[in-house]
């Protein structure tokens, strides 16, 4: 993203407001939260709900690790109890939260997913390698007993195309193995649900990482083989039609940003979300999925320093982030975006600079709790998007949920703010304008909430 730094005089612009149109954005697209850190750790759990439920977010996402419940789940041997039976396992923190989820009458994803117990793989050899679907229908209905009507959405294996989650990703000729291995759980999933008396429960495909490599199968070629088709999308053997209400995408980007276009072509990240639609419509003229299918990007963030690596600056972070969600919005069959932790995850000590972050630094807050610029951001979000003279605002008070009044804020360098226009928004807290486009300006927005509270989003650069 371009930083413009020379000094002018701050232009004078007329802000023309132009709402977002049914025809080019989505009417109802939500925003799903994901903080296994802080809502899995009872004393930072009541604070992280009401910062979240703050922003005008209410529904959070939840992988629940199927080891992290199984009885003896380091056990070679299957443990002789009633496995369809919730009371089998030990549910621990996973009720805390879906409890608090459900006391604030918020949405909830519950993603479930591998490691599995020792035990309910072939060869019990690791928690990774060949699970096996009947136990892992077994355990789905033991799942949809024990939580049943409390989870909205249902989704199945976080990741399936990565190593850390699902093996093995290929066999011999780097043949991809693992879409045929998540295919079979996946249906088995779905008829444990069933059992589970969840007939007509919501499910998402997928839950796919954005990018391959010699170990990870890409995306999109997971995303057919998942579905018996070739890569010309063409039927290579019988399988059955899966009934699914929606594919499931974790599109994070590179350090370049949102506009990142990988080269790989079966990879797909944020700047390239037209190559999964498009991957979709030909899967479901091939009669393997729904037509129309929606895309859920039920996983999503922004590495920021100070990972060494993947990090970009705070005020990036901020900003990458942003524009991020307008793509989304601007995407007509995403129903669903997401932000990928409140805090980032803890570092490692003791180690070299170059290994201390293995986790993810896409929070909204540091690993020791301090605000990022993003914090605001996220609030607030306003994407500022150049084009010759002129700039196009697209932005959000997030926790308002209706018209509301907000105002645009503008500065030349490191002088004063100034108040450039107030605005109303739609009836979903979106705003979209155009002004004058000038070197050096910065942006932000300012809103007054109902009980007088002002705030102000993060500093925000025209890209």
């Amino acid at each position: 993203m371009p930083r413009f730094a020379t000094p002018i005089v701050l232009l004078c612009a007329l802000l023309a407001l132009a709402l977002p149109g049914a025809a080019s954005a989505s009417r109802t697209q939500t925003m799903t939260f994901e903080a296994p850190r802080d809502l899995l750790n009872p004393s930072l759990r009541p604070s992280a709900l009401n910062e979240i439920g703050g922003f005008g977010v209410s529904s959070l996402r939840l992988v629940l690790y199927w080891h992290n419940v199984a009885p003896n789940p380091n056990s070679r041997v299957r443990p002789n109890v009633d496995l369809t039976n919730p009371a089998s396992y030990n549910w621990g923190q996973y009720d805390q939260v879906v409890n608090a989820v459900k006391l604030r009458r918020w949405r909830l994803l519950l993603t479930v997913s591998g490691p599995v117990p020792r035990w309910a793989t072939n060869g019990a050899k690791d928690t990774l390698t060949r699970p096996r679907a009947r136990d892992f229908r077994t355990f789905m209905q033991a799942v949809a007993r024990h939580y049943g009507a409390q989870v909205n959405t249902w989704s199945i294996w976080n990741e399936p195309n990565q190593p850390q989650f699902l093996k093995p990703q290929y066999g011999r000729g780097k043949k991809p193995l693992s879409p045929g291995i998540y295919r079979g759980l996946f249906i088995a999933g779905q008829q444990g649900l069933h059992d589970g008396g969840l007939r007509h429960a919501r499910v998402l495909l997928g839950e796919t990482s954005p990018r391959g490599t010699g170990s990870v199968v890409s995306p999109l070629t997971f995303l057919r083989t998942t579905l018996c088709l070739d890569k010309r999308y063409k039927r290579v053997r019988k399988c059955s039609k899966l009934n699914v209400a929606g594919y499931a995408h974790h599109a994070y980007t590179t350090g370049q940003g949102p506009g990142f276009r990988p080269p790989q072509p079966n990879d797909v990240t944020i700047g390239v979300l037209s190559r999964l639609t498009t991957a979709l419509d030909r899967a479901a003229r091939a009669g393997r999925i729904p037509r129309r299918l929606p895309i859920w990007l039920t996983e999503f963030g922004i590495e920021s320093k100070p990972d060494p690596l993947r990090g970009v600056s705070l005020a990036k972070q901020s900003d990458f982030r942003s524009i991020s969600e307008r793509i989304s919005y601007y995407n007509r069959r995403v129903v669903s975006f997401s932000q990928y932790l409140l805090r980032d995850d803890l570092p490692r000590r003791g180690v070299p600079r170059l290994q201390r972050y293995p986790g993810f630094e896409t929070g909204l807050r540091t690993a020791a709790g301090k605000a990022k610029p993003s914090f605001a951001g996220f609030r607030l979000p306003l994407v500022v998007k150049r084009s010759g003279s002129r700039v196009a605002l697209w932005g959000l008070v997030r926790p308002a949920h209706k018209r509301t009044r907000v105002t645009v804020q503008v500065r030349s360098g490191n002088g004063s703010w100034r108040t450039l226009r107030t605005l109303t928004t739609n009836g979903r807290g979106y705003l979209t304008a155009r002004s004058s486009y000038a070197r050096n300006r910065t942006w932000r927005l300012q809103w007054k909430a109902p009980n007088g509270t002002v705030y102000r989003g993060s500093t925000t650069h025209a890209y």
